[in-house]
């Protein structure tokens, strides 16, 4: 029987996630928080800019953590929460409330998930950007 031996997300890793995603927003002129997950919810690194909404690191956090937990992009599931979607009734008991806002995604390698990058702090969709730039950055 062989086995498949995945690299699991490092701290290298992580800080190149918050690197590239901190300076894609800073040449938007946004400030943002970002958070980093490894495949079991630790924070592997975090940065929120004190020019940064107050509330934007939790909401980092909160985005990577749906992401990891759900192994889906946050902007995916904004229809799956909505009445008849298919999370509707989904509970949110678990470790952290989740978030169904754009700009958390799960982080995976060969295919397997390995964690979760979260951005908050800009518009939706320009949080989703900084954190596709940064998942694109260990490709």
């Amino acid at each position: 029987m062989s086995t498949t031996v995945v690299a699991p997300l490092t701290i290298e890793d992580a800080e190149l996630l918050v690197a590239t995603a901190r300076r894609a927003a800073e040449d938007a002129g946004v400030t943002v928080s970002v958070t980093v997950l490894d495949a079991g919810g630790h924070l592997l690194a975090f940065r929120r800019d004190d020019r940064a909404v107050l509330i934007s690191g939790e909401t980092s956090t909160r985005k990577a953590y749906t992401a990891l937990q759900l192994n889906a992009p946050t902007a995916d599931l904004v229809d799956a929460v909505q009445p008849g979607g298919l999370f509707h009734t989904l509970p949110t008991a678990l470790d952290r409330p989740l978030l169904f806002i754009a700009g958390g995604l799960p982080v995976h390698r060969d295919g397997r998930l390995i964690g979760a990058v979260g951005v908050g702090g800009g518009a939706p969709d320009q949080d989703h950007g900084f954190a596709t730039a940064a998942a694109q950055a260990l490709v």
